[in-house]
């Protein structure tokens, strides 16, 4: 990131992997040399004791999409995974009571993964790409569905449309902009408005990281 002050960076591969588990759906940026094209692509992210960071991230994209063809994802990709954000309003913090000197701002959980998008245009690696994520995606459910259940014909013709990609992490990193440099009053205040204006699985998200801070090593 171009800017990321240090009471809001996330350098903890772990923290960051747990993170896109938890949000797979990247927006991945790849550049043709001349202009850069952003696609919505779910990726997982797995261990890979060959990349840089310890993790990739794989998954697929519609065959009919040029990303995967060569001169298409020139030098570095970047893949992007967003959590929750809100809006903060200054009337939130107590210590506006006290001095005024608050202002507005928006509090978001992401992180970015940086490397070099790899192409798998092979059959087996596809459909075992795909098993993956659906594994993942449907685990939980009360009736999992799998490539099994549906014609062996369909599924193959389907898989034929699409190209598996990877992508080995070069450099991993997160910004939690949680309020970590205001007093907890403040912080947690903030948590408060955010509570009492969303609902939903990623708003309760933001608002335990602006209860529990990442720790970060000073």
């Amino acid at each position: 990131m171009a800017y990321n002050p240090a009471h809001d960076r996330v350098d903890d591969v772990a923290v960051l992997a747990d993170f896109v588990a938890k949000h797979p759906l990247a927006t991945l940026v790849t550049h043709d040399g001349m202009t850069p094209q952003a696609d919505l692509v779910p990726l997982l992210v797995v261990d890979d004791a060959d990349a840089p960071s310890g993790k990739t991230l794989i998954g697929h994209v519609a065959r009919a999409n040029p990303l995967w063809e060569d001169g298409h994802h020139v030098g570095t990709s970047l893949a992007t995974f967003g959590g929750g954000e809100h809006y903060i309003s200054p009337t939130w913090y107590p210590s506006k009571a006290e001095h005024h000197r608050v202002v507005p701002t928006w509090n978001y959980l992401v992180a970015h993964a940086w490397g070099t998008l790899v192409v798998h245009d092979d059959p087996k690696w596809v459909r075992g790409v795909v098993a993956r994520l659906t594994g993942v995606m449907e685990a939980g459910r009360e009736e999992p569905w799998r490539m099994g259940k549906a014609p062996g014909d369909y599924i193959d013709e389907m898989l034929g449309k699409i190209v598996g990609i990877s992508l080995p992490i070069e450099r991993f990193e997160g910004r939690f902009k949680v309020g970590s440099h205001r007093t907890d009053a403040d912080r947690l205040g903030a948590r408060d408005g955010v509570v009492r204006e969303s609902e939903g699985h990623a708003h309760d998200e933001l608002a335990e990281a602006m209860t529990n801070p990442p720790r970060r090593e000073e």
